[in-house]
């Protein structure tokens, strides 16, 4: 999306006529709508709209709280992010008990290579509670004793901390219609497969039970569908005859990270974009590392292909 369309999504309980009121409204004010996309999950209505207000007929602030209010008189939670709100982007990291993915987005953040900032760290336990005041950013736990994460806590923090992406390193918990349409293509997760294939939970185990040789990792967009969001980055290895579910861990927890933090970049510096449910990599692509790395070409045959075969076109 680019930097000068404004942002706005409706949240709330499914209804007739929510499009009609929301659209109607921007329309009497000169808003442009470029892009609507609406859906539906579990009862919980959702309606992404993009929007050019260079030319509306009012201030930015009259728009937002004219929205706010038709919003409590339907019962719809309306979030507006203009241009200017996304200029210093605030990242909230969820994660459970381990440490690796967080750890390397600490470091890069550390070496100025986000361009934006950690503002929270939330987990469902508090494990990663030093690990957060080492780096001196605010860390909340909203686990039960279970682990059983506390939504409405959840939504109440991303809200206080003005979160603009979402990082979900190696949280082990699956977010509801709820959190993930409010933040739809603004949170990204790690999975330890090479998706689609091997979702869900136990990643790693399936791999090995279903005999792989080549194992691998995913960051993608969360999506309402459960590790089905758009792929953003993918790290591959190799899995040994003899490997363990310990060997499988430890060949993938360091491309988990790698991949996280790649797919975080590319999605801070706006070069990837999201399309129908397949992602697509800007001009700027080249300088990121989405799959295998580039010494990988020199030893993948490029012959023979389908067609006329090499020894039949030489006697011709």
């Amino acid at each position: 999306m680019t930097t000068d369309i404004t942002e706005i999504t409706v949240i709330g309980d499914d209804d007739t006529g929510l499009v009609a009121n929301v659209t109607s409204l921007l329309f009497e004010r000169g808003v442009n709508i470029e892009d609507l996309d609406q859906a539906v999950r579990d009862g919980v209505f959702r309606m992404y709209i993009a929007v050019d207000t260079s030319e509306m007929v009012c201030t930015e602030e009259t728009l937002r709280e004219d929205l706010r209010e038709l919003g409590d008189d339907l019962g719809l939670d309306v979030q507006v992010r203009f241009p200017a709100d996304r200029e210093t982007q605030q990242i909230a990291v969820l994660g459970t008990k381990e440490s690796h993915c967080l750890e390397a987005i600490f470091e890069a953040w550390a070496n100025d290579e986000l361009g934006a900032d950690i503002g929270v760290v939330i987990g469902n336990h508090d494990d990663l509670q030093p690990l957060a005041e080492h780096y001196d950013v605010p860390f909340h736990d909203i686990g039960d004793e279970k682990g059983q994460q506390n939504e409405d806590e959840l939504l109440d923090l991303l809200a206080e901390y003005d979160v603009d992406l979402i990082v979900l390193a190696r949280y082990m918990r699956i977010l509801s219609p709820n959190v993930v349409f409010r933040y739809e293509d603004r949170i990204i997760n790690v999975h330890p497969s090479l998706l689609p294939a091997f979702p869900g939970a136990e990643a790693y185990r399936q791999a090995l039970e279903g005999g792989v040789r080549v194992a691998g990792v995913t960051a993608h967009y969360v999506t309402t569908d459960l590790d089905q969001g758009p792929i953003i980055t993918q790290r591959a290895f190799d899995v040994p005859d003899d490997a363990d579910l310990d060997e499988m861990k430890r060949r993938g927890q360091p491309l988990e990270a790698d991949a996280l933090l790649e797919a975080v970049k590319l999605h801070l510096n706006g070069d990837v974009s999201v399309h129908r449910g397949r992602t697509s990599v800007r001009e700027n692509g080249s300088e990121y590392q989405l799959g295998l790395p580039e010494e990988v070409d020199e030893v993948t045959p490029d012959r023979p292909v389908d067609g006329i075969g090499d020894v039949l076109a030489k006697e011709q």
